[in-house]
């Protein structure tokens, strides 16, 4: 199993990026697709989540309304647009499959599957 993210760069508080997570090596038909972030000196944190299948999506609380998990199910990807990005928001990011449970999605250790992970720098 592969999960190889993208779209990562450097950008000003205010703008918007897209992440992409490509992911293949198998069919994840009703896994949780996440995304977790990690800043320089601080734990893994969860961002956002939702099922392959593309039930109702979750977000942290600090997220919410400015980023949106999606998946486009022709291609295997999921993608996390970022509008309105913070200097807070600079960490690397990764995305993450899973067969867990609903009440565990956003533990990053019910995670099975991880991409290498791509920066997100927000200059303020």
């Amino acid at each position: 199993v592969q999960l190889q993210a993208s779209g990562g760069g450097l950008v000003q508080a205010g703008d918007s990026l897209r992440l992409s997570c490509a992911a293949s090596g198998r069919t994840f038909r009703n896994d949780f697709m996440g995304w977790f972030r990690q800043a320089p000196g601080k734990e893994r944190e969860f961002v956002a989540t939702m099922r392959w299948s593309g039930t109702t999506p979750y977000y942290a609380d600090s997220v919410k309304g400015r980023f949106t998990i999606s998946r486009d199910n022709a291609k295997n990807t999921v993608y996390l647009q970022m509008n309105s990005l913070k200097p807070e928001d600079t960490a690397v990011y990764y995305c993450a499959a899973s067969s867990t449970i609903t009440s565990r999605a956003r533990e990053s250790a019910a995670y099975n599957y991880w991409g290498q992970g791509t920066l997100v720098t927000v200059s303020s």
